[in-house]
């Protein structure tokens, strides 16, 4: 179907940030014979070092971003990150070029507004109560109208930057200081959401092709500070979770449209499931299908992508996954203890190749698989415990 991607017939998929996630999509991109470009603010980005080619340009620079595009005409453009400029993907797609799953899509989910507003107020899914707020004192009195504790984010950030629990009324100041640090695009807005007492959390990643919409099994999650530290699949729940679950889940991607997976946050109560917040891409805590499924999400999403079939997903094995974080800034690193850490039965290590390391950014994950969800769990924390980041 497509010629060689070095010789300029095969198409080309243009992704627009390019970190761990969208390295294993050019990856899976180019075992079905596309020619890919990435895209991303830092040169020598992950998804970069195993691009036909890339460009380091400014993605919320409108200008840039439509240029290069102009210049490069991808068949596919898709979004790994939310800080993009999304108004410049809305106006190219009316010319003709495909944004994934769509330009609605991406600009929706770029700020958490846009997204909760769709489904709490549009959808009429259950979600926690929430509030905006654009100064400090607007968000003193969200948070006295909502209660503590209560959860305060940026409108716009990723990896749960700018993340945190407001406990009492007087912590408001210290959350706020918190959300301006993490947030994206300058944005000085934040969501205040009520905290929900609930079991877990999982990710349901929905996938959106020609053969309909499936779910993968469902993935709970730990996070800390807003980002998640440890996945498993698959997470129990009962046939009722799963049937409000999934009736969540298609209707959010049903309203967003478009092909490829979304990742569907939801919280699981005793008698509830709650929409949380929904990535129109891979989602983190769904690196563990790497060793789970006999997809990957990142394959699930190139086959949607490019309109093949998806007859079924199948789940292997129960499996986890756990992160190996940086804490302190270097320009020189190492990672150690990958001999120690594959000596665990049944584990693999991915190695992202970040050119540098920041406090809390995530540098390699462990991935283990098991009879058990507890027992594959145990595994990769052991492993990603060997793991360590070290300066050169």
């Amino acid at each position: 179907m497509y010629g060689s991607p070095l010789s300029g017939q095969a198409p080309k998929m243009m992704l627009l940030g390019s970190g761990e996630l969208g390295k294993e999509v050019i990856i899976e991109a180019q075992r079905l014979g596309v020619e890919t470009i990435a895209v991303d603010r830092y040169p020598n980005a992950p998804a970069m070092q195993v691009a036909h080619r890339h460009y380091v340009i400014n993605m919320l620079d409108g200008e840039q971003l439509r240029e290069l595009i102009k210049k490069e005409r991808p068949d596919w453009i898709v979004p790994e990150i939310e800080a993009i400029a999304t108004d410049v993907l809305v106006e190219l797609e009316q010319d003709g070029f495909r944004v994934v799953p769509t330009a609605t899509a991406a600009r929706l989910t770029m700020d958490r507004e846009g997204i909760r507003r769709l489904a709490s107020e549009t959808l009429k899914l259950p979600t926690a109560r929430y509030a905006f707020a654009d100064s400090l004192e607007e968000l003193k009195a969200a948070v006295a109208d909502i209660g503590t504790p209560c959860v305060i984010k940026p409108i716009m950030s990723s990896s749960g930057k700018g993340q945190s629990v407001c406990r009492t009324p007087g912590d408001a100041e210290a959350s706020w200081n918190y959300a301006m640090e993490g947030g994206r695009a300058k944005k000085t807005r934040v969501i205040v959401e009520q905290f929900i007492h609930f079991e877990s959390e999982i990710t349901l990643l929905t996938v959106r092709s020609v053969s309909g919409t499936t779910f993968c099994a469902p993935i709970g999650h730990v996070q800390k500070d807003g980002d998640y530290i440890e996945s498993w699949q698959p997470h129990a729940m009962s046939a009722q979770q799963i049937e409000q679950a999934q009736m969540i889940a298609k209707t959010i991607t049903d309203a967003l449209g478009g092909a490829g997976i979304y990742g569907v946050e939801l919280f699981l109560g005793k008698d509830q499931v709650y929409f949380s917040e929904v990535s129109p891409r891979p989602h983190d805590t769904g690196m563990v299908t790497m060793v789970t499924q006999d997809l990957s999400e990142f394959a699930l999403h190139v086959r949607a992508i490019l309109g093949f079939p998806i007859p079924s997903i199948r789940l292997l094995t129960p499996g986890a996954s756990h992160t190996l974080k940086a804490w302190e800034e270097l320009q020189q690193f190492r990672i150690e203890g990958i001999e120690r850490a594959l000596a665990v039965p049944n584990t693999q290590v991915r190695v992202f190749g970040k050119p540098e390391t920041k406090v809390g950014r995530r540098m390699a994950v462990a991935l283990s698989t098991a009879g058990d969800t507890d027992e594959a769990r145990k595994a990769a924390a052991e492993a990603a415990a060997l793991l360590k980041v070290v300066p050169q």
